[in-house]
């Protein structure tokens, strides 16, 4: 099978050649693919004449989403329309990376593939507009929400934390939202699966289970021996420009249901390669 991959450079988008051992892949960053551009994404396609594209490009900066709407939506919703309309032309299944921010966080057990979507941010909103577009302009599609993403390199929250444990005396960090961390070589894994399972539909693969940005750091800092105290905060003591759901743990139902590791696994994983480098 030949795939191709938009969003080359990010920390999913890098993962996914090596996920894909075995298939023959066209992994494109932006300066070679820039999704927003419907003449660039058309003709992408028809040259490397793919049997599948897995979009892991996206506008991921939540707090200037707010500030920057257009941004978002260009990144979020015009970026997978237009490579719904692509691959849609070609015959050909789109793979389309989401987010658990569809959600307003007020759920009180994992959100499931079939609850309804409520963003509560502009970021969140322009992931569901992107949704509803792979879902209204191509059949052959698997939408995947996934959460909290994070990898060994690129920046991410589990790095900042050990950042901040470096350079401060104490680190304060939120305590009252909760949702799967889920490691990024995981998800990469799982995406290949998924593909080749043909089933097309929505999908949540997270990392299972749920914990906070608190119990997660407590969490990296006790694998890594790192001494700095960790002080629980509330959200209202951090306030940032987008509101972000209290409760977001993602679960499945589909069938097939493929479901990832323990977020903990995934966690144990990212400071072995950490603790090595």
């Amino acid at each position: 099978m030949k795939v191709l991959v938009t969003g080359a450079a990010g920390q999913l988008g890098a993962l996914l050649p090596e996920a894909l051992a075995g298939h023959e892949v066209v992994a494109l960053a932006r300066d070679r693919l820039d999704v927003t551009n419907l003449t660039q994404v058309r003709l992408a396609v028809q040259s490397e004449r793919p049997h599948a594209v897995v979009n892991a490009a996206a506008y991921n900066r939540v707090d200037d989403a707010e500030a920057d709407p257009e941004a978002a939506y260009r990144g979020n919703a015009l970026g997978p329309r237009n490579l719904a309309l692509a691959t849609a032309d070609a015959g050909i299944a789109l793979v389309h990376v989401s987010s658990d921010y569809v959600f307003d966080g007020t759920a009180t057990r994992p959100y499931h593939e079939y609850d309804r979507p409520s963003p509560t941010s502009v970021y969140g909103a322009s992931k569901l507009a992107g949704e509803i577009a792979v879902r209204e302009l191509n059949p052959r599609h698997f939408v995947v929400r996934t959460a909290w993403v994070y990898a060994a390199r690129h920046r991410n929250f589990p790095h900042t934390m050990l950042e901040l444990a470096a350079s401060r005396p104490e680190v304060r960090v939120v305590n009252d939202q909760t949702g799967s961390p889920t490691y990024a070589p995981h998800l990469a894994r799982a995406l290949v699966r998924l593909l080749a399972t043909g089933a097309f539909g929505t999908y949540h693969l997270a990392g299972a289970g749920g914990t906070s940005w608190y119990e997660l750091t407590c969490e990296l800092y006790r694998r890594l021996g790192v001494a700095t105290p960790v002080v629980p905060v509330t959200t209202a003591e951090f306030p940032r420009p987008a509101k972000r759901p209290a409760y977001s743990v993602l679960t499945s139902i589909q069938d097939p249901r493929i479901e990832l590791p323990a977020w903990q696994e995934g966690l144990a994983d990212f400071c072995r390669r950490v603790a090595r480098s």
